[in-house]
């Protein structure tokens, strides 16, 4: 059950707002559910009445303080249950706004003195509460910290009513949306309020930014407005951004500072994220050989650069963690700009989702996202990847790592009470998960058939180092689907001259295996980092003479399958 607490300037606005059916189709049959007096004419129900004599109702204290009177006086508390919930009956939402009204301290218990208020409800799912903040005393209510309390409340009443237990906050969630800003959004029918896409937008940018000239002109080149703040030094203290066309009642545009999208997002918490970044690294002898693609030799770097972002997670550091955290963010940013079709748009959500997972409370070193930052910055400049060929299976090699590293996230998380962290890592592992399924098909399928296509001899050989690297599995990987493109790349890595049974058996060594979905899946991508990284054993082609194509690395088996497609026809 989410509340969420705003204050505004205009009661009878609101009101339409929440009783309007015309132009929203979510809005269905809106009624007062509860309100300060019970006998108070509803709008929805009577046809006597009118919207602006209810407002003039609630507003009756406020206008009796004339100039006194606060200018944002009215108290707006959306309350929604959660996806999959049941539906409330009128009595049920009556009682979630009595009990949260009283724990905020806009309508404390027995308090005859109370702010006027109302409780409307025009959708199965939520309720709207709306109170004037001016008490028949013509004090102001005490209602410091009423979102903390509002939420503890909920708590309560989901555990009371048998609905869905959600997470506690802890003050690192990005701001959400007003009501208003969400009204502008479903009137306009944009896909998110503005705050919500300026956030997207401003994480894309700085998604491996050398420094806040790249920031700003990847910024502009999101198609976003940008106002810089400049000190009369010149010096630039501040930035923020705007939709375009998105403008005011007065036409002007409507600008966000970075603090305001997110904590992370101000100029001052970007700027120690910069780091010098070099270019891109030597690539492994056996991806230069391979003729790699950009976006390919790119990509290698990256599942090296989240690998070691693994092992780092789990050394017990939490500063270390929480950087490694913040750089993984990035890497996932730099690859849903650069990917394509079904795997950039679950890419997104995984995005979007994992970016509250990088905030908690740790102080982060910073210095430890660096190695992250620079292959995110080389993924972005390398280009978009296609999606086939070594730039799908390079693409799925780093998205399988990533989904270990996110699942270590949410752990760490939960180890240390950061709930709403922890749910947003495996949400981001969900997506995650299918975008390696998108991406991962037709490389996986190349393998496949390449592996069916070996002679019967070659086959029973790489059965042989199976048994003999992991005698405990062989049978359960020989039985799966994704044996032959097992057996694939085993065939590749022999022919260029690596130790298989070495090969296998530190692939198998990694990390555990029993939680995998395919066994032999992660061993193929396993395989393949390692066919990079690893020099061959050149002794190890001479115990098998045989006449074979040039030793090729064992990840360009579906570059290879791809120049054998027009001879098959």
């Amino acid at each position: 059950m989410v509340p969420d607490v705003s204050r505004g300037s205009r009661t009878i606005g609101l009101l339409h707002y929440l009783y309007r059916t015309s132009d929203i189709e979510a809005h269905v049959d809106p009624h007062l559910v509860a309100a300060y007096d019970p006998h108070l004419p509803d709008p929805g129900r009577h046809p006597n009445a009118t919207f602006r004599e209810l407002a003039a109702d609630l507003d009756l204290w406020v206008n009796a303080l004339g100039d006194n009177a606060p200018k944002k006086h009215v108290w707006h508390c959306p309350v929604r249950t959660a996806p999959g919930d049941r539906i409330l009956s009128d009595e049920e939402w009556a009682t979630v706004a009595l009990r949260v009204l009283a724990a905020t301290g806009i309508a404390p218990d027995g308090d005859d003195q109370a702010c006027r208020w109302i409780a409307v409800r025009h959708a199965p799912d939520h309720i709207h509460i709306v109170a004037t903040l001016v008490r028949a005393d013509r004090t102001r209510p005490r209602h410091h910290k009423d979102g903390t309390r509002a939420q503890a409340e909920c708590r309560k009443i989901e555990k009371e009513f048998g609905l869905r237990r959600l997470k506690d906050g802890d003050g690192t969630a990005a701001k959400r949306p007003t009501s208003a800003e969400r009204r502008k959004a479903e009137r306009i029918g944009q896909e998110a309020t503005a705050r919500e896409l300026l956030r997207e937008h401003v994480h894309r940018a700085l998604a491996g930014a050398v420094d806040e000239v790249e920031f700003f002109e990847r910024l502009a080149a999101e198609g976003v407005r940008v106002k810089k703040r400049v000190a009369p030094s010149d010096d630039v203290l501040g930035y923020s951004v705007a939709m375009v066309g998105d403008r005011n009642k007065a036409g002007e545009p409507v600008w966000f500072s970075g603090s305001k999208l997110a904590p992370d997002l101000s100029l001052p918490r970007i700027r120690k994220r910069f780091a010098a970044i070099t270019g891109m690294p030597e690539p492994p002898a056996a991806l230069e050989r391979s003729g790699a693609s950009a976006p390919a030799r790119a990509r290698h770097f990256a599942a090296e650069a989240t690998n070691s972002a693994l092992t780092s997670m789990t050394s017990g550091d939490d500063g270390t963690a929480a950087a490694q955290l913040i750089g993984v963010g990035e890497v996932i940013d730099a690859l849903a700009q650069t990917s394509l079709g079904p795997t950039r748009a679950e890419l997104r959500e995984a995005a979007q989702h994992f970016e509250r997972a990088t905030r908690s409370h740790v102080r982060a070193e910073k210095e430890e996202i660096y190695a992250l930052r620079r292959v995110a910055h080389q993924i972005v400049h390398s280009g978009p990847a296609l999606g086939r060929g070594q730039d799908g299976a390079t693409t799925a090699l780093v998205l399988d790592v990533l989904v270990l590293v996110v699942i270590a996230a949410a752990r760490w998380h939960a180890a240390r009470g950061h709930a709403q962290q922890a749910e947003a890592a495996q949400r981001t592992a969900n997506h995650l998960r299918a975008a390696y399924q998108a991406t991962a098909a037709s490389p996986l399928a190349a393998m496949r058939a390449y592996g069916q296509r070996l002679p019967a001899q070659a086959r029973r050989r790489h059965a042989d180092t199976l048994h003999t690297a992991l005698p405990h599995l062989a049978d359960r990987l020989q039985a799966e689907p994704g044996w032959d493109a097992l057996a694939a790349v085993l065939d590749q890595a022999d022919r260029a001259g690596h130790d298989t049974v070495a090969l296998l058996t530190t692939a198998a060594a990694q990390r555990e295996l029993n939680s995998a979905d395919s066994l032999s899946d992660v061993l193929v991508w396993r395989l393949q980092h390692l066919g990079y990284i690893a020099p061959p054993a050149t002794t190890r082609q001479a115990q098998h003479p045989r006449a074979a194509p040039a030793p090729v690395p064992a990840a360009s088996v579906v570059a290879h399958q791809e120049v054998d497609r027009p001879r098959r026809r």
